[in-house]
């Protein structure tokens, strides 16, 4: 699709322009910094909402492309576009980073000018990981993303244990992404390209498909994360300051599911047949695993970080159903799941800026002096347990029903997860909310601000708008998903 104004090519650049003039502005003008990043991802989100309303859900083609030559004599070309699979990661990346700037606007005093750089940085290479459409240009950004991440949560993370989890976060991700790489030569010596939309058609031989899904699984595994790769996962998360919980649960987390749907998918369908059997099993072990690991945890961020393993369980059971309702209802689970868990990472941020530590014995009663607190802690709290009404719900959903036509047992089981979500669910907003204040812990409390309201109340409209009427959602994927679909309907 070309059109004179392609908002994709300004979404892209947006956040690499913003980072060009904070680059100049004196690090002591810090609400100068603020500002003006502010100011850049908000364009940002604009531009995406463009993306949106431009976008012709009537096609599976990708939309807004743009192609430069990087390596002629090699076939490899820096080339982006957009479909259906990749619309709402792009501008969920745009919303969460806005809400990142604006939840640090008075917790982060250190090197304010380099947080922000790091964060609009991080947004540019997120925006290019579900754009581009060469796979060795993927692997660039999808790797890239990890050196903003790293500084966020070893500089600004909130404990003394963070530059051990920025390693981890680095490591762990970085080794699994080192076999993909192989994988990736071995498909351009074959094919002789990188293009994606070129590698569909190509049909490597069944030995082959087996070997290059389990390179890329290696790398996607490990960003979900599924179980057992997700041992960095709660360590990141309890370190990281809010904003980089929000932007590593909201989007980080997705791209592993997000690669299974781009390459692993459309690529190797022979192995992602043979390999779904395996996918079940580890989706239905992190779904149990992580629901009863939840239920121990006395780290507010640990619990929300547990809770995430198993929901993205849910996501790749979902993708792994390769039926048209499974699928879609991962992409609305996905969705829904950067809403509502940065939502609950940025509730516990708002009680650590408070009270300094997120040990779940020193809250309780918070009710009595916190009402409005109480109240959007009650709402996100049922929208991750999936209560009808809310976005997550739509998803489970989905998934449930492809799945049933899959696998019945696989389903029952993986019900069970809903059961769970549950109980940890309502354990945790009844430990922080109801009982007997304990004041002999805090001096003080102080209830939501204007600015933190108005942080939550958006969250608050997309889950219900995506739980009550998801129509608006499920038809911009619809033709995506078909065209993923179809080649397993044989």
């Amino acid at each position: 699709m070309t059109t004179e104004f392609n908002p994709l090519i300004y979404t892209s650049l947006t956040p690499l322009i913003g980072t060009f003039i904070l680059y100049f502005v004196p690090t002591s003008k810090i609400n100068i910094c603020r500002n003006i990043a502010l100011c850049f991802s908000s364009v940002t989100l604009i531009f995406s909402l463009f993306i949106w309303i431009q976008f012709d859900s009537t096609t599976s083609l990708f939309q807004f492309c743009y192609t430069i030559s990087w390596l002629q004599g090699l076939n490899i070309y820096y080339s982006i576009g957009i479909d259906g699979v990749s619309l709402f990661f792009i501008l969920l990346t745009a919303l969460l980073t806005n809400i990142c700037i604006l939840i640090s606007w008075t917790s982060v005093n250190f090197l304010v000018k380099e947080y922000l750089i790091c964060f609009l940085i991080l947004e540019f290479f997120l925006i290019q990981v579900f754009s581009v459409l060469d796979l060795l240009f993927f692997y660039i950004f999808f790797e890239s993303v990890l050196i903003p991440m790293f500084l966020i949560v070893g500089i600004w993370g909130s404990r003394e244990r963070k530059i051990r989890a920025a390693f981890q976060l680095f490591l762990y991700t970085l080794i699994g992404s080192l076999l993909m790489l192989l994988g990736i030569l071995c498909i351009y010596f074959q094919a002789g390209t990188t293009d994606i939309q070129l590698l569909w058609q190509v049909e490597f031989s069944e030995f082959r498909q087996l070997l290059l899904w389990l390179a890329f699984f290696s790398s996607f595994a490990i960003k979900i994360p599924m179980i057992p790769f997700h041992i960095w996962l709660p360590e990141a998360h309890a370190e990281a300051p809010t904003a980089g919980s929000v932007i590593l649960a909201g989007i980080l987390l997705k791209m592993g599911g997000f690669g299974f749907l781009r390459f692993s998918l459309p690529m190797f369908p022979f192995a992602s047949v043979f390999f779904s059997p395996l996918i079940f099993v580890l989706s239905l072990i992190a779904i149990i695993y992580a629901s009863l690991t939840t239920l121990r945890q006395i780290d507010l961020k640990k619990i929300v970080a547990y809770s995430s393993v198993s929901h993205m369980g849910f996501v790749t059971i979902g993708i792994f159903s390769l039926t048209l309702q499974g699928i879609e209802g991962s992409l609305i689970l996905m969705l829904s799941h950067g809403l509502v868990s940065s939502a609950l990472f940025l509730c516990i941020g708002i009680l650590y800026d408070r009270h300094k530590t997120r040990i779940i014995k020193y809250y309780s009663g918070l009710v009595q002096v916190m009402p409005l607190f109480g109240i959007f802690f009650l709402f996100f709290s049922f929208a991750n347990l999936g209560f009808p009404g809310t976005s997550s719900f739509i998803g489970e959903l989905l998934v449930l029903l492809g799945i049933f036509k899959s696998s019945v047992f696989t389903a029952i089981l993986a019900s069970t997860g809903m059961i769970f979500g549950a109980a940890y669910s309502i354990w945790l907003f009844n430990r922080i909310v109801f009982g007997v204040l304990k004041n002999e812990y805090f001096l003080y409390f102080q209830d939501l601000s204007r600015r933190e309201f108005w942080i939550l109340v958006p969250l608050v409209f997309l889950i219900v708008w995506i739980g009550l009427y998801p129509n608006p959602f499920l038809n911009e994927i619809h033709f995506s998903t078909l065209n993923i679909v179809k080649q397993f309907s044989s």
